[in-house]
């Protein structure tokens, strides 16, 4: 089984101070094939360094996007460097509400040549933040989780440049109220799921709800089941590190769920946007 982590992120990610080469370096020792970098991008509530306009903080952190120039020209330099050792992919994860489509379709298509693969986010909606719990607020859980697929629904209708979709059960992490059961969303879910085979999409099992205390996968076994029934194939693993602590973390839990439990006879990597598939 290849070990490959798609969804890492390193101090070109406004939530990291993990330099890159030292993620590539310890993903090299835990015997990782290949390694994709996902750097963080949210237009609406974050601004690129080169914009002139105000730099929002959230708890402490500026709210900027990724520094593109340095970040593709260490990629291109580190690929030089461990060339022999492991295949380092360049992607971004696009957190991508309605309004601003029209800036990351500009941004994709500014960088579609360097970049291998991109994670389909939603961590808010209506300019309102899930982890803050702003889009939350003033609304009944059932209101609040339905208002989060709909927005991912939204965005996949009208936004198709990605791959993945990313940690698709996010709103789990921030319900003040415990999980939703699932049957209450479980059409919700289908359809999200649905449009992204209809597109050729995949999703991703996302590690960190082992570090979260989740008490289910992300997204639940629910979700990655309802995905395999619908006819879905396409799945990465994804440990979302921000350090290198957290750097391939549960990858073997997680293939072991993804074959054992569900029924998943491969995984994937990407090439240009291009989905390879590896048995599990």
């Amino acid at each position: 089984m290849i070990k490959a982590d798609y969804h890492v992120h390193s101090a070109f990610s406004r939530d990291s101070q993990t330099p890159m080469a030292d993620q590539v370096k310890r993903a090299v020792e835990l015997g990782f094939q290949e390694l994709c970098f996902a750097e963080h991008v949210d237009y609406g509530i974050a601004v690129d360094p080169s914009e002139d306009a105000p730099i929002v903080y959230l708890s402490g952190q500026p709210m900027v996007n990724v520094d593109y120039p340095a970040y593709f020209a260490t990629l291109a330099r580190l690929r030089q460097e461990y060339a022999d050792r492991i295949k380092i992919r360049g992607g971004l994860e696009f957190g991508v509400q309605v309004e601003t489509i029209p800036q990351f379709e500009k941004l994709y298509h500014a960088y579609e040549d360097q970049l291998d693969f991109i994670l389909l986010s939603c961590h808010q909606a209506e300019g309102k933040g899930f982890w803050t719990g702003e889009f939350q607020e003033g609304r009944t859980q059932q209101e609040y989780n339905e208002g989060y697929y709909d927005a991912i629904y939204h965005v996949m209708q009208n936004y198709k440049d990605y791959n993945i979709l990313a940690h698709l059960d996010l709103i789990v992490r921030y319900d003040p109220a415990g999980v939703y059961p699932f049957a209450k969303i479980r059409d919700h879910v289908a359809a999200v799921l649905e449009l992204a085979i209809a597109d050729g999409k995949g999703i991703e099992i996302n590690t960190s709800s082992w570090r979260y205390h989740l008490p289910d996968t992300q997204p639940s076994r629910d979700i990655l089941k309802l995905y395999k029934d619908l006819g879905g194939k396409i799945i990465t693993i994804g440990s979302d590190g921000h350090t290198t602590s957290q750097l391939g973390a549960h990858y073997e839990e997680a293939a072991a769920i993804l074959r054992d439990e569900i029924g998943f006879p491969a995984i994937y990597t990407f090439e240009k946007g291009k989905p390879c598939g590896h048995k599990l």
